[in-house]
C-alpha cells in the first residue's frame, strides 16, 4: 500500500499541468452545455414528466433540442426507452437500412454486442436475417485503411458506414477526433450520399469537438455513460441530421407516430442535470485512467493510453498477460465501489459475449461505465478495461485499491 501511495503522491506532483489542461476542455464544454440550456429557454416546468402516450412532453423536447445542439446535430432522440448504446445503435441500424443494403465497418468488427445484432453470429432477428448486407476494413496501426475504404466506396454502393471510435474488448487505440475528421473527408469526397454513422460511447466531452461537427452524419451514445454523469438512470441518445433522426425514431416507436410519442416517465430531471454535470464528471473519468495508467507503468504493466498521452475516450487499457491478475485487479475495482462492495466478482457467462466476462460495477445505476468500473473477458491477453470515476478522489480510491490488491496477492 505504501509503494502504491508513494506513486499517487509522485503522479500529483509531477502533472499538474496534464490536469490543467483537462480543465480546460471541462470548462469550453461546460460553456457549449450552458449556452444550450439558455439558448433552448429550460425552465423548471420541464421537469415534469408525461406517461402513457407521451403527447406534448416539453421537457423531452427541450432536451432533445439541448443535445441536439451541444453535439452539433440538427435534431436528436433522447430516451428512456432507448436502454443501452447497443439498443441506440440497432435502433438506428434498423432505421437506416433496408434490405439489399450494404453496412461497412471501417474500424474492424464492431463491439461483441453487436455480433448477433448484424449477423455476425446467428440470430434470426439481426441484419442479416433482414438481408442486410455486412462487410468490414480493418484497421491498420491504429489507424483507418484509408487507400482500401476509397478503393472499395468507388466499387461497391455502401448505405452506412459504422464508425465505433472507442476499443470495445478490442486491443487498438481508441479513435480521435481528428482521425474521424479526416475519413468523413475522403468518404464524403467519393461516396457522398453514405451515411456516416458514430458508435460516440465513452467519447462524448474527451475533447471540445464531436463526430457530427466534423463531417458525421449521426452519432449514437448511452446516458449511463459519459453523458449521463452518473445521474441519469437509464437512456441512451441518437443525434444528427433532422432526416435520419426521425427515420430512427419510426423504428423506436411507430411508423407514422415517431418522436411525437414517448413518454418521458419522471427521466426529465436526471437527463437534463446529467449532460448539465458531464463536462466535469468525464475529466474526473480521464484523471483517474491518468492515475492508473502513472502508477501501472512504474510498475511495469502494459498499459494504453500511456499516462502523459492524448486521451480519446474514458477506457483504459491494462494488459496483464495473466488471468489471476485480470480478476485481482477487477475485484479491487468492486471492493472499493459505494455499492456492493462486499460483493466478489467473477467470471461468467454473459448475454451478446462469447467468452466469460468479469466486471466490477459497485455503482449507483446498473452498468454505469462513468462512475467507476472494470471488467474484461477471460481470454488472452487478459485486458482489464477501466472506466470511469465520476470524482477523481472516489476514482484515485478505487485504483489504489484495484493495484495494492494485486501486489498483496503477488507477495
Amino acid at each position: 500500500m505504501d509503494k502504491v501511495l508513494d506513486l499517487v503522491n509522485s503522479f500529483e506532483k509531477e502533472n499538474g499541468n496534464l490536469f490543467k489542461d483537462l480543465d480546460e476542455i471541462s470548462f469550453i464544454n461546460s460553456k457549449k452545455v450552458l449556452k444550450a440550456f439558455k439558448d433552448n429557454n429550460v425552465n423548471e416546468s420541464d421537469f415534469a414528466g408525461t406517461n402513457g402516450y407521451g403527447y406534448d412532453d416539453a421537457g423531452r423536447d427541450k432536451i432533445e433540442a439541448v443535445f441536439a445542439e451541444v453535439l452539433g446535430g440538427e435534431d436528436a432522440l433522447v430516451r428512456p426507452q432507448l436502454i443501452s448504446g447497443t439498443h441506440a445503435l440497432t435502433v438506428c441500424f434498423f432505421g437506416l437500412l433496408r434490405p439489399g443494403d450494404m453496412l461497412l465497418s471501417i474500424n474492424g468488427k464492431p463491439y461483441d454486442t453487436l455480433d448477433e445484432v448484424i449477423g455476425i453470429r446467428e440470430n434470426p432477428s439481426s441484419l442479416k436475417a433482414f438481408k442486410v448486407n455486412y462487410n468490414q476494413i480493418d484497421l491498420v496501426n491504429n489507424d483507418f485503411d484509408y487507400d482500401k475504404i476509397r478503393d472499395y466506396l468507388s466499387k461497391n454502393k455502401v448505405k452506412v458506414i459504422e464508425i465505433q471510435r472507442s476499443v470495445g474488448y478490442a486491443n487498438r487505440d481508441t479513435i480521435s477526433i481528428e482521425k474521424v475528421e479526416m475519413v468523413c473527408n475522403l468518404i464524403k469526397s467519393v461516396s457522398p450520399d453514405t451515411i456516416i454513422m458514430v458508435d460516440n460511447c465513452y467519447c462524448e466531452f474527451v475533447s471540445t469537438k464531436e463526430p457530427i461537427e466534423v463531417g458525421a452524419d449521426i452519432m449514437v451514445g448511452s446516458l449511463i455513460k459519459n453523458l449521463g454523469a452518473g445521474i441519469a438512470s437509464t437512456g441512451a441518445y441518437i443525434v444528427g441530421r433532422r432526416d435520419l433522426v426521425n427515420l430512427c425514431s419510426q423504428r423506436l416507436t411507430a411508423p407514422g407516430e415517431g418522436k411525437q410519442i414517448g413518454p418521458s416517465l419522471g427521466s426529465n430531471h436526471s437527463f437534463l442535470q446529467g449532460i448539465y454535470m458531464a463536462p466535469q464528471a468525464v475529466v474526473n473519468a480521464l484523471k483517474t485512467g491518468m492515475l492508473a495508467s502513472y502508477i501501472l507503468e512504474k510498475l511495469g504493466v502494459e498499459v494504453y493510453p500511456k499516462y502523459n498521452e492524448v486521451r480519446s475516450d474514458i477506457v483504459t487499457r491494462i494488459i496483464f498477460n495473466d488471468k489471476d491478475k485480470l480478476i485481482k485487479f477487477v475485484q479491487g475495482i468492486q471492493g472499493a465501489s459505494a455499492i456492493d462492495s462486499n460483493v466478489l466478482p467473477i467470471p461468467v457467462a454473459t448475454p451478446g459475449y462469447d467468452d466469460e466476462i468479469i466486471m466490477a460495477s459497485g455503482s449507483f445505476t446498473q452498468g454505469s461505465s462513468i462512475e467507476i468500473s472494470c471488467d474484461g473477458p477471460i481470454r488472452s491477453p487478459y485486458i482489464a478495461y477501466l472506466q470511469g470515476g465520476i470524482t477523481y478522489d472516489y476514482g484515485k480510491l478505487a485504483v489504489i485499491n484495484a493495484i495494492s490488491n494485486i501486489l498483496k496477492n503477488n507477495d
